[in-house]
């Protein structure tokens, strides 16, 4: 299997997001996405600074994608995702991550491939087989499914998609069209003052008796707990899967990547410790750890 980065969720400022990835070209991970994949209104980077660091990142040796918006709320949206087209058409190093319908759309009418993001939810055999016929040769697993629906999925997979599981980082739960961050300071949306800046790893939300309960992402919802499938790649590897995915995060990458890359190499690595979850795997409640 290889490892993939998926694209940054959080709002970090620019400097810290070009030095992340200036990082990332010296990391041992084959897949790299890039892309503002949760709110428009972000605006620290620029498709100039994203083609920047793709281009950074395809000469160390990197495979890079740009991911698209989930949910496209404007024309100066779609604009944007067709920029991110454009991009890729003129970079046969480039590929689409299409997180939303439309973009799939666009790229069918263009000829161009595409990997089906996680936002897309294919649950089924069907479905996969029509993004494979608008030009996919990869998707990614919804978090949400487990084990049973990817074995299901996998015995009438098309012939040539990859499949990629997300397996580390906090879940992407929703998104919405409103900003929760910002409705935490009593703001609307459309002065939301950038909030979610300050939370490099989204803001915790906790239940009455103080437990870790989500996590709020400007316009996304995601888990507390941090999704882990380090004991279940054995299992991922007889099902077919290709990719595993890891979610950016602020502090640890290198040393998470590492112990990823280890165990896929068949050696070990001390893997950083945290609030882990793996319900989702075993069809049960994502917030649930399963330790057998």
């Amino acid at each position: 299997m290889r490892l993939a980065l998926g694209p940054l969720l959080y709002y970090w400022p620019r400097q810290q997001v070009m030095d992340f990835y200036a990082a990332m070209a010296e990391q041992p991970v084959d897949v790299i996405y890039l892309g503002e994949a949760v709110c428009s209104r972000r605006h620290e980077m620029r498709l100039d600074d994203y083609l920047e660091a793709a281009t950074v990142l395809a000469d160390a040796g990197k495979e890079v994608a740009l991911s698209t918006l989930p949910l496209i709320e404007s024309e100066s949206d779609l604009k944007a995702v067709r920029r991110l087209m454009d991009a890729a058409k003129d970079d046969p190093r480039l590929t689409i991550e299409a997180n939303e319908m439309g973009a799939v759309r666009q790229l069918a009418e263009r000829g161009q491939r595409l990997v089906a993001g996680p936002t897309l939810n294919i649950f089924n055999s069907h479905t996969l087989k029509i993004l494979a016929d608008c030009g996919a040769t990869r998707w990614v697993m919804p978090p949400e499914i487990g084990r049973s629906a990817l074995a299901s999925l996998h015995r009438e997979i098309p012939a040539g998609v990859e499949t990629e599981v997300f397996a580390h980082g906090r879940i992407p739960l929703a998104y919405s069209a409103r900003c929760f961050t910002a409705r935490r300071y009593r703001l609307q949306k459309d002065s939301c003052e950038f909030r979610c800046i300050e939370f490099p790893d989204g803001l915790e939300v906790k239940t009455r008796e103080g437990q870790p309960f989500l996590t709020l992402n400007g316009i996304q919802t995601q888990s507390a707990r941090l999704y882990h499938l380090e004991r279940e790649l054995p299992e991922l590897a007889a099902t077919g899967v290709d990719l595993l995915r890891l979610s950016p995060q602020s502090e640890g990458m290198t040393e998470l990547i590492a112990a990823y890359r280890a165990l896929l190499d068949g050696t070990t690595a001390p893997m950083p410790a945290g609030d882990y979850c793996n319900g989702f795997w075993y069809d049960r409640p994502g917030l649930d750890w399963v330790s057998t």
